[in-house]
């Protein structure tokens, strides 16, 4: 094979290599993504229940659940804003 035949050779062998790599990366990531994700839809389940429960019973269970509801509020911002770098 010539020089250039050589050289084209290990460039794209060194390309594959990376390719992989990156494919590896992506797959990873994108278990980190739906395992924020379902993390995520976990505590807006729970806040979700509050939030009908505060509907259902009224101003008298506000400070019940309201500390709970605000904390999971909270978690669920910073979960998205994780989310969002992620992606």
């Amino acid at each position: 094979m010539s020089d250039l035949g050589d050289r084209l050779q290990q460039e794209f062998e060194h390309l594959k290599t990376k390719r992989d790599e990156l494919r590896v990366q992506l797959d990873l990531g994108k278990k980190d993504v739906e395992d924020a994700w379902h993390e995520a839809e976990h505590k807006w389940q729970k806040l979700e229940s509050h939030v009908q429960r505060l509907a259902r019973e009224g101003a008298e269970t506000l400070e019940d659940i309201g500390e709970a509801a605000e904390l999971l509020v909270d978690e669920i911002k910073t979960g998205f804003t994780d989310l969002k770098k992620l992606l």
